[in-house]
């Protein structure tokens, strides 16, 4: 057994002796049944967890029981076509589905990564057209982000102050609209993009979330996108060039994350495992 698998296994035996006694308090008792939860789905077959940190249990359980009061922000990566937006999406919908139902409000925020691309529209214009423009200009680093301006929106939200967010236009044109979407402060922020878990923006999220994904899938995601959004041509090189970058700015993040999922589940499996946390949150709460 190697060094880093030794070490994850004394650290779920940890957990699993830890729990093994009967909660003293509430905040045992949610943390005891999060460990089962993630358990159950990390050992189950076709998980959607490849991996997690133990330790992040205990601060989910802080956040769920309120010993932290103020609220909580997730950061998503993972590379291109591999499942960030889509599984970001349905956590936000199952959460205000949950919401809903109790007449809760403020639940959760979006703050969409590729909305903070730089402005590059007089530029695209000059060079005749989007396929022409990305031949020579690089979207896939971090430096092709406002990633200051992520972070200070991001903790402007977490302060509970309401921010006046970007729009960036993904079809071509690379416009972004300042100060057009209205964020207003909630129990969680939530952000997802390629480089959301960079040094430059990792800091701002209490769960960073990193998305796997097999290569075979990944490419064929990538040119159903890239034919959507006209790239012609320009979608080989724009891919090979993605998957370099990816190996310097994308996939070190996978070792910062404190849960690492697949990005080739079905659906409604991340959709089953928010929901029975949701439900661990129901029982104590409602």
């Amino acid at each position: 057994m190697t060094t880093a698998l030794s070490q994850k296994y004394t650290e779920r035996k940890f957990f699993e002796n830890k729990y093994s006694t009967s909660p003293a308090d509430n905040l045992q008792y949610v943390e005891m049944q999060l460990f089962k939860i993630f358990e159950d789905e990390f050992r189950s077959e076709h998980s959607i967890i490849l991996n997690y940190r133990p330790q992040i249990i205990y601060k989910l359980a802080q956040f769920i029981t309120g010993e932290i009061k103020r609220s909580a922000s997730i950061g998503i990566a993972g590379e291109t076509a591999s499942g960030k937006s889509t599984i970001t999406m349905d956590i936000i919908d199952t959460i205000n589905a949950f919401s809903k139902n109790y007449g809760l409000e403020k639940t959760i925020t979006r703050v969409n990564t590729d909305d903070y691309y730089y402005d590059r529209s007089k530029e695209v214009e000059a060079a005749g057209g989007m396929a022409e423009f990305a031949k020579n200009y690089d979207f896939d680093v971090p430096e092709a982000l406002e990633l200051d301006l992520m972070y200070k929106h991001i903790q402007e939200l977490l302060s509970g102050k309401s921010v006046m967010l970007p729009k960036y236009d993904m079809s071509g044109t690379t416009i972004r609209t300042d100060n057009y979407t209205l964020a207003e402060p909630s129990k969680i922020i939530i952000s997802e993009g390629l480089f959301a878990l960079t040094e430059k923006i990792r800091d701002a999220f209490d769960f960073k979330i990193y998305i796997d994904i097999d290569n075979e899938i990944q490419k064929e995601r990538f040119f159903i996108r890239a034919n959507e959004r006209n790239l012609g041509a320009s979608a080989d090189s724009i891919y090979v060039n993605a998957l370099e970058k990816a190996k310097f700015y994308i996939r070190p993040c996978r070792f910062h994350a404190d849960i690492v999922l697949t990005g080739e589940a079905q659906r409604v499996k991340y959709k089953l495992f928010i929901n029975k946390i949701l439900k661990l949150i129901e029982n104590i709460n409602f």
